[in-house]
């Protein structure tokens, strides 16, 4: 029992959503769009049917996810199966079943860093949310979730390094967290080698120094609209999965997930980008 949730005095958060657009959600309500950084994105198209990525459009996504399953909420779904054959979460929540991993460490709305074993929540959390900067903590999210693996359930405090020092004291072995800082990256590595798989996620308008500092320190990159990261990737990346969106591997161990992914969706092919369905601009 979290006895220490009287209420929300204040409830906030703050995402990137469609091309790294911020978007700030209070009491369930969308107060503000930002300008989007790409005006196309192929899996908007195919999943929401959305040409062109506008705030308007931003604000109708949001407002969609907050209805029909609670984001930002405390009414927020947890549990989900696949969404996407290749999306970070598919992988990390394959990962965990196939016991190749034994928890995650990722970013959920309501809650914060958290620390995850099961996947169908690793999948709620992750195939559902675009990145959070900011989020107010509910008790009806973190009582799924375990208030003890909760990094800060008074707060919401986002930190993967902090959230990976969890799982460590909780007896984890084999991590998988996501990130969106190569330094963050780096720091996770250095402390932790190759026990802990990291996965760099949200990379849209990443720097060619952050592009290459991410395929120095973690398993899998995916390429987001970044023009960066999809550079870097032609010299750095040992396997790749993708045509619209790819994938990459830059361990062998990241090689590893993504072949057993392919396993569990034996039709998907390893595609080479095609580049006329990218997201639009790269930046």
């Amino acid at each position: 029992m979290i006895s220490w949730f009287k209420g929300n005095l204040m409830d906030r958060h703050v995402i990137e959503a469609l091309g790294r657009a911020r978007v700030v959600i209070e009491n369930g309500k969308v107060t503000e769009v930002g300008e989007p950084m790409i005006t196309y994105c192929p899996l908007f198209k195919k999943y929401r049917g959305i040409e062109r990525i506008t705030r308007e459009t931003i604000r109708e996504n949001i407002e969609f996810r907050i209805k029909s399953f609670g984001m930002c909420t405390p009414q927020r779904e947890i549990r989900m199966r696949d969404f996407l054959s290749f999306g970070v979460s598919e992988i990390i929540a394959m990962a965990v079943s196939k016991n190749y991993l034994d928890c995650a460490v990722l970013v959920c709305d309501g809650a914060g860093t958290t620390v995850v074993s099961d996947p169908e929540i690793i999948q709620g959390i992750g195939g559902r949310l675009s990145g959070v900067i900011e989020t107010t903590p509910y008790r009806e999210i973190i009582s799924v979730l375990g208030e003890e693996r909760v990094l800060d359930p008074k707060t919401g405090r986002i930190d993967q390094f902090e959230g990976v020092r969890l799982a460590d004291r909780l007896g984890f072995q084999r991590i998988g967290v996501t990130i969106v800082s190569a330094d963050d990256a780096a720091r996770i590595r250095n402390c932790y080698g190759p026990r802990v798989a990291i996965f760099a996620v949200h990379t849209t308008n990443v720097s060619k120094d952050e592009a290459i500092g991410l395929f120095n320190s973690c398993d899998i990159v995916t390429a987001c609209a970044s023009r960066w990261v999809r550079e870097v990737a032609k010299e750095r990346a040992i396997f790749s999965v993708g045509n619209k969106i790819p994938v990459y591997a830059s361990t062998e161990f990241g090689k590893k997930l993504m072949e057993e992914r392919l396993k569990v969706i034996p039709h998907k092919k390893n595609e080479k980008e095609d580049s006329g369905d990218a997201p639009q601009p790269l930046v």
